[in-house]
């Protein structure tokens, strides 16, 4: 599972990193985040190491995961030293082992601490994540189901949360609530029923992919009648659910949902269905322990990670 994680990365990782780091959201928050930190100064910093002083420092792992954020982090120490020198040892997407040096870094000192935390905690968060679907892909192995994230992520950060999940090896699901209508409960309470709120929805944009949740077999066959593109199976029984992987056949796809975990997630892929979300992944996450070690400073030149 661990070569496997990374080599499906390395296919899309670059390419989606840049484009990560070069978003308008993202540039905005590493500037929300820098205002929040420093606002009028690192006192600590300025005070011990003022000036250019260079620094030496280097990243490492202090547990057993999947390392996410290399580029997201280089994108924020870049913000205070442009010509920080940046020396990756490992590539997002790479499992890594406690004690591995994850990067190693020269710049300006004030650069180099007073952005340590900032981020430090994207890429912690960014590795937790990607370590966590990395556990649910490798419990799915040799089903057809795929991992999805979901919109349970913290505001602000959702680009970050699912880019992580893709790092993991799970699939992204919708992005927000405009590129793809998911009917839910709510929605068919408000309309009055499932035909009603899909006529509605395909009324007001016909090119728009149509997903309806259903909690019942009747709430299936109400949906594929209806000809949607997406049923989310809710908090159904395993049993459940392989019935209606059966009554589907093929004419929708099927998203299982709902109090999914690492000791159940096999059992739910088995039954057949198409995807599996799960938003313990972006809104419970663990953050993925990673430490920054300044290795030397100024005149001393002999020390080394």
């Amino acid at each position: 599972m661990r070569q496997a994680v990374t080599d499906a990365l390395h296919e899309c990782s670059d390419e989606a990193s840049a484009a990560l780091i070069a978003s308008p959201a993202f540039v905005k928050l590493i500037d929300l985040a820098l205002a929040e930190d420093i606002h009028s100064g690192d006192v600590t910093t300025e005070a011990v190491i003022g000036g250019d002083t260079p620094v030496a420092a280097y990243w490492v792992a202090k547990q057993d995961g999947v390392f996410a954020g290399l580029a997201i982090a280089e994108a924020v120490f870049r913000r205070l030293d442009p010509a920080i020198v940046w020396q990756p040892q490992v590539a997002d997407g790479a499992w890594v082992s406690r004690g591995d040096v994850l990067v190693e870094m020269q710049g300006i000192g004030r650069a180099v601490l007073s952005a340590e935390r900032i981020a430090l905690n994207l890429a912690q968060r960014a590795s937790g994540i990607a370590t966590a679907a990395a556990a649910f892909v490798e419990r799915v192995a040799g089903t057809s189901a795929r991992i999805l994230d979901t919109r349970k992520t913290v505001p602000g950060l959702r680009a970050l949360d699912k880019w992580a999940v893709a790092v993991g090896g799970g699939s992204n699901h919708r992005f927000g609530l405009f590129d793809l209508a998911m009917i839910k409960d709510n929605h068919i309470a408000a309309a009055g029923g499932i035909a009603e709120a899909v006529a509605r929805v395909r009324a007001y944009d016909p090119a728009i992919g149509i997903e309806v949740e259903a909690a019942c077999l009747a709430d299936v066959q109400q949906a594929l009648e209806v000809g949607v593109d997406m049923i989310m199976l809710d908090n159904m029984h395993p049993a459940a659910m392989a019935e209606a992987v059966a009554y589907v056949a093929g004419r929708a796809r099927l998203e299982a949902s709902g109090n999914i975990t690492l000791d159940n997630v096999a059992a739910v892929a088995a039954t057949g269905v198409d995807f599996i979300s799960i938003g313990a992944l972006t809104h419970s996450v663990s953050a993925f322990d990673i430490s920054q070690r300044v290795s030397q400073i100024a005149a001393n030149q002999g020390a080394t990670p």
